[in-house]
C-alpha cells in the first residue's frame, strides 16, 4: 500500500482559516480538505466545492414512495380486498392522502441517508483518517497532499506559514 504523504497547517481561529483558504488558494495550491470542530459558515464555497446535488436522489426517492403508497392503497382498497364502507367510493383519494405523505417521506429520507453513506465512502468498516486529534476540540487543520500538487515542499510550508498557521507538520497515511 501506497502511502500518501500530506502537510497539515494547524490554525487557532476559524478567521484565519478561512483567510488562509483563499490565500493558499490563490498560490495555486490544491487543498485535500480543511477539518474543524464544528461548521463553518461559508468555507465549502472558499474550497470551490459544488452545489450538493441531494436532491436529486431525493426527488426519485420521494417520487417511488409516493408512486408505491398509491399503487398500495389503490390495490388494497379498490382491487384485492374493496369495502363498501358508508357508501362511499371504493378508492377515495383523499383518505389515502396520510399514508401517501408518510411513505414518501420515510423513502426519500432513508434513500438519501443511504446515498450519503454510499457517496462519502461510510460504513461500519471504514476507518477515519485523523490527521490531528485536536480538530475535535480547538484546532483547524488544512490538509494538503503533496502529490497533487506542483509546489514543492517547502513553498507550501511558506505559504502556510505566511497565512497564519500556528505550526505547519509533515504527516505520511
Amino acid at each position: 500500500m501506497a502511502h500518501k504523504k500530506y502537510i497539515l497547517g494547524v490554525f487557532d481561529d476559524e478567521e484565519e482559516v478561512m483567510h488562509a483558504v483563499s490565500d493558499v488558494r490563490g498560490q495555486g495550491v490544491k487543498i485535500h480538505e480543511v477539518y474543524s470542530p464544528f461548521p463553518i459558515h461559508g468555507l465549502d464555497q472558499a474550497l470551490g466545492y459544488p452545489r450538493a446535488r441531494m436532491g436529486v436522489p431525493a426527488f426519485l426517492f420521494g417520487i417511488t414512495g409516493t408512486t408505491l403508497a398509491f399503487l398500495l392503497t389503490f390495490w388494497t382498497l379498490g382491487w384485492d380486498w374493496p369495502m363498501n364502507i358508508g357508501g362511499k367510493n371504493f378508492i377515495p383519494f383523499p383518505t389515502n392522502i396520510p399514508i401517501v405523505f408518510e411513505l414518501t417521506v420515510l423513502l426519500a429520507s432513508y434513500g438519501m441517508s443511504f446515498v450519503f453513506f454510499g457517496m462519502e465512502g461510510l460504513s461500519p468498516v471504514a476507518k477515519p483518517v485523523i490527521f490531528d486529534k485536536r480538530i475535535t476540540d480547538d484546532k483547524f487543520v488544512m490538509a494538503i497532499e503533496l502529490s497533487k500538487n506542483s509546489a514543492s515542499e517547502e513553498e507550501i510550508a511558506d505559504a502556510l506559514k505566511g497565512s497564519g498557521a500556528s505550526e505547519v507538520n509533515i504527516k505520511e497515511i
